[in-house]
């Protein structure tokens, strides 16, 4: 690039800024009463949105249409945008002392590896047949795309949150796998940090609206800004399930990512499908004896 190609860029740049059309991501103003779902890439956010945000909106139901203007996600609109919709934010960020309230969502690591893999197919990060157990290992050294890697690892992400803000005021965490096992039951949970009083009728509602297969057909049906250019053969909303990752991942892959995160995984609830060998030449093919 020449220096005039860079001189234009420096100049679309700070113009972008100028006018307020660049998202506002980490740099957004946050107000008092702001409230974050946060949570690491494909552990459930954009369900979530969808979940919290017809509990609270319940004369307007959240869709894929209207998603992006009742419950934001802080990378979609600048800054000056932002400050005028729901204060109820999407946001991918790791810990950031200035959120008041973060509903912080968590899902087992191995279904977050085989979710993130498909998205990358269907935003075409990734070509058809790649590898993986080649996808797996970038994955666990946050070396997949450019936005994620931003925010480091898997448990880097959590970690960020967990270690600064659980047990305290204003923070809740909430787990994939409860959420999918029993939403009724975590909505009333996480009621009081969204500012409602859930009532059994409003919580049916918010449940019924955002299940997986209303999701699907929304999806088929409506004109997402979001996924406009990508693989249409690949759904956004795949099986939403629990433990996917056995019938998906090699167990090569299961181990690094074990081997990598397994302290976190275990402080967080989530079983190892290995035990370590007592062997010290232990190697990939052979690591661990299977519980």
């Amino acid at each position: 690039m020449n220096r005039i190609e860079r001189f234009k860029g420096y100049i679309k740049a700070v113009a972008s800024v100028a006018l307020g059309r660049v998202p506002a991501g980490r740099a957004l103003t946050v107000f008092p009463k702001d409230i974050f779902i946060v949570s690491y890439f494909r552990s459930g956010s954009t369900w979530a949105r969808f979940l919290f945000g017809n509990l609270i909106h319940q004369h307007e139901a959240v869709t894929f249409a209207n998603m992006k203007r009742l419950v934001p996600i802080i990378y979609d609109n600048p800054d000056r945008v932002l400050r005028s919709l729901p204060r109820l934010l999407k946001s991918h960020e790791c810990f950031d002392p200035r959120y008041p309230k973060t509903i912080y969502i968590i899902r087992d690591p191995r279904d977050v590896a085989v979710s993130f893999y498909y998205f990358n197919l269907k935003v075409r990060v990734i070509p058809d047949q790649y590898p993986m157990d080649e996808f797996v290992r970038r994955f666990i050294s946050a070396d997949v795309v450019g936005y994620a890697d931003q925010v480091g690892c898997w448990e880097d992400h959590v970690l960020s949150w967990l270690r600064m803000r659980y047990h305290k005021n204003g923070f809740q965490l909430i787990r994939y796998e409860d959420l999918v096992a029993d939403p009724a039951k975590e909505l009333v949970r996480v009621a009081p940090l969204l500012g409602v009083d859930p009532t059994p009728e409003g919580v049916e509602r918010a449940v019924n609206l955002s299940s997986a297969s209303h999701m699907r057909s929304l999806e088929r049906t409506q004109s997402w800004p979001a996924m406009k250019n990508t693989r249409q053969d690949i759904p956004f909303v795949r099986d939403a399930k629990v433990g996917g990752w056995r019938d998906k991942l090699s167990q090569s892959s299961v181990w690094n990512i074990e081997q990598a995160w397994g302290a976190t995984m275990q402080e967080l609830g989530y079983e190892l499908a290995f035990k370590p060998a007592t062997s010290p030449r232990a190697r990939l093919n052979d690591p661990y004896v299977s519980d």
